[in-house]
C-alpha cells in the first residue's frame, strides 16, 4: 500500500497536512498554512526535498528522544516527525519519508 498526504482543517483555521506511510501510521506532520493554496505548495516542497537526506535535520530532544526537520532549500523546516525513542527509529522515519512522498497520493478529511 502507498503512502498518502492527509490535508485537514486545523481549530486555527489554518491547514495541516500528514504524511501516512503504507501502513497508515503517520511519519511526519506540517506546519499550518493560511491557504490551501500554500499548503499544496508545502507537499510538492516535500516531494521535492524528501529525496535529498542531507534536508532532513536529525535533533534529539532535552529528553533524550528523537526526532528530525525536514527543510526546503531556503533553510525553512517544512515538516518534522514524532519524537523516537532510538536513533535507529528516528533514521528508518527519514527513509520511510524519502520512500513514499514522492508517489503519495492527497487526500482531504
Amino acid at each position: 500500500m502507498a503512502g498518502k498526504f492527509v490535508i485537514s482543517k486545523g481549530k486555527d483555521g489554518k491547514d495541516y497536512f500528514v504524511l501516512k506511510a503504507g501502513n497508515g501510521e503517520v511519519i511526519m506532520q506540517s506546519q499550518g498554512y493560511s491557504s490551501r493554496s500554500g499548503c499544496d505548495n508545502g507537499i510538492d516542497s516535500v516531494r521535492k526535498n524528501a529525496k535529498d537526506e542531507s534536508n532532513f535535520e536529525k535533533k534529539t530532544a532535552k529528553d533524550g528522544r528523537f526526532y528530525w526537520g525536514l527543510n526546503a532549500s531556503n533553510g525553512q523546516q517544512i515538516g518534522k516527525s514524532q519524537m523516537y525513542k532510538s536513533e535507529s527509529g528516528r533514521n528508518n522515519g527519514i527513509k520511510s519519508v524519502m520512500k513514499n512522498a514522492a508517489d503519495a497520493k492527497v487526500v482531504e478529511e
